[in-house]
């Protein structure tokens, strides 16, 4: 099939098949794939901001796997734990998790009971 043409029918299911992030067919599938978090080396860089946030203390932890369901677990897990609000972002070619407060000594020990290698 040409770079220019789509994909309208098929009888072969392969061609048929689609992507469960998007729905697109997989051959125009625009997703990037994501990373096997156990292969995946990553070191978590904590730090804390304050700039832009009215006063406000936030914990961020950056550059985790770019993978939605990691993302979600993880900050879940933190937020429960640090008993804080806080979301996750998938900016840039990292994923982002922001702790309400200066929770930095908490989260570093959180992060390291799931086998996550922390820094800062």
């Amino acid at each position: 099939m040409s770079k220019e043409g789509r994909l309208v029918y098929s009888t072969d299911p392969e061609l048929n098949r689609k992507c469960p992030k998007c729905k697109e067919v997989v051959s125009e599938c625009t997703c990037e794939p994501e990373h096997d978090l156990k292969t995946y080396k990553f070191i978590a860089v904590l730090r804390i901001e304050k700039q832009g946030r009215g006063g406000k203390t936030v914990t961020v932890i950056d550059r985790l796997p770019k993978n939605e369901i990691f993302l979600k677990e993880l900050t879940t897990k933190l937020k429960k734990k640090c008993g804080s609000g806080g979301t996750y972002l998938m900016d840039g070619k990292e994923g982002v998790i922001e702790i309400q407060g200066e929770k930095r000594d908490l989260i570093r020990e959180l992060l390291q009971k799931e086998n996550i290698k922390t820094k800062g």
